[in-house]
């Protein structure tokens, strides 16, 4: 992944999110063609990962 390009695609993909506000239907079409299974897999692994550390920082 170029992290070059991340806050290109970071702000664009908001921007995508407050358009769904204004017009669901869109904004949801243009949501769906911008994740990729990479993308989704890699949210998901960090979001397990975030929760992973969370609970074992709360035990401690």
């Amino acid at each position: 992944m170029n992290l070059g390009r991340f806050g290109d695609v970071l702000v664009g993909t908001a921007g995508d999110v407050a358009g769904t506000v204004v017009d669901p239907r869109e904004g949801l079409n243009k949501l769906r063609s911008a994740l990729s299974v990479r993308a989704v897999a890699t949210v998901a692994v960090g979001l397990l990962l975030g929760y992973a550390l969370a609970r074992s920082g709360r035990r401690a």
